[in-house]
């Protein structure tokens, strides 16, 4: 049922194009807008940051028509990429909150040093702040991914093609039919898609909590 009744290959297909685009995307924006508020003087940097995670508690029940009026504008309803242009709203804001409190925590003084020694601004940044910052941008990654893999709102009112939805909600638009539940596809959907996921956390389990915390602490 789960593989000759539904899409299910294709639905794990578009979730990963969609995770893959929307993390690097934040990556590319989270990261540079993170470290330029850290670095900030005065309370400026401070309320920049906290505005910005403001706009990630918007919750998506009410943003979701507006958006859908904007996707159809640009003509990108019923493709996932209408999530792609979405997404990102709501994973750069929460980024960049936590990435600042991370960068906060990284002396100044390391910068000044690598450009006493030779290294321009942009090449100390990326040879000494991003390899102390990597617990950080995992945990940016782990989030913007997980934020593609289960969000339900959006995808439910961008997509209504098969072939172009996601995992959450494909798989239970299509498991669930009225009131009758395919208990076994179901579950093994879940756990098809909840053990690699599980390995993933496992993996990276004590960065992605450094990660957390010390953008919180920080922050």
């Amino acid at each position: 049922m789960l593989f000759q009744g539904t899409n299910y290959l294709t639905f794990v297909k578009n979730s990963l194009i969609v995770g893959i685009v929307v993390v690097i995307i934040t990556l590319v924006i989270a990261v540079p807008a993170a470290y330029s508020l850290a670095r900030l003087t005065g309370r400026w940097g401070e309320q920049a940051g906290i505005l910005i995670f403001l706009v990630y508690l918007v919750p998506p029940s009410l943003l979701f028509i507006p958006l859908f009026r904007m996707v159809t504008m640009v003509k990108l309803n019923d493709t996932i990429w209408s999530l792609i242009l979405v997404y990102p709203t709501i994973s750069i804001p929460f980024s960049t909150w936590l990435l600042m409190g991370f960068f906060k925590s990284i002396p100044r003084d390391l910068v000044e040093a690598a450009m006493v020694d030779g290294f321009s601004r942009l090449s100390a940044f990326f040879r000494v702040i991003m390899p102390l910052s990597l617990s950080g941008i995992i945990a940016v990654i782990v989030f913007t991914f997980t934020l593609t893999l289960h969000e339900f709102v959006y995808a439910a009112t961008f997509i209504t093609a098969s072939a172009q939805r996601t995992l959450s909600v494909g798989v239970p638009i299509e498991l669930v039919r009225g009131d009758v539940f395919f208990w076994q596809s179901l579950l093994a959907a879940a756990i098809i898609v909840a053990i690699p996921v599980a390995i993933v956390y496992n993996f990276f389990l004590d960065r992605l909590v450094a990660g957390f915390t010390m953008g919180a602490v920080k922050g």
